[in-house]
């Protein structure tokens, strides 16, 4: 290599070793900045992990009243639709009705100070003897759902 040649490529190492040397010293600094947070609470050993505390099955107390619920829904039904007769333009303005008054009577029921998700399904048909097929998914956990 000519010696200008020499002289450009050492100066573009330098220049390459020093920005190296700074991201290095940068890292070091905040590596050093973390520790001495911990180590200024006074820790002494490794940090301890704590897990998630999620109550994950409901307190005896907290059961959901199955038997009111049921009542709530016989009053419902009864109400909207003791003497009416089936009519599909109003059925779809019916079903939430119906689903609506449920669910916020349920809830008021409930109270504020529940964990519970309330979920309301209403269907409404023509009764001409033949069957009818709903299907839904959920998780179900038989010992806490009802």
């Amino acid at each position: 290599l000519k010696s200008w040649h020499k002289k450009v490529l050492t100066k573009v190492i330098a220049a390459s070793e020093i920005r190296r040397r700074s991201r290095v010293n940068s890292d070091l600094s905040s590596v050093a900045s973390s520790s001495s947070v911990a180590g200024d609470e006074g820790l002494k050993g490794p940090q301890v992990v704590l897990e998630n505390t999620y109550q994950l099955a409901p307190k005896d107390s907290q059961k959901f009243p199955t038997k009111k619920a049921e009542d709530i829904m016989k009053n419902v039904f009864l109400t909207h639709l003791l003497d009416s007769k089936f009519s599909s333009d109003t059925c779809k303005n019916l079903t939430t009705q119906i689903t609506e008054t449920v669910k916020t009577q349920v809830k008021a029921e409930l109270g504020s100070n529940n964990r519970f998700k309330v979920v309301v399904l209403v269907m409404i048909g023509a009764n001409f003897g033949q069957g009818a097929r709903v299907a839904s998914r959920c998780l179900w956990y038989p010992q806490y759902d009802r």
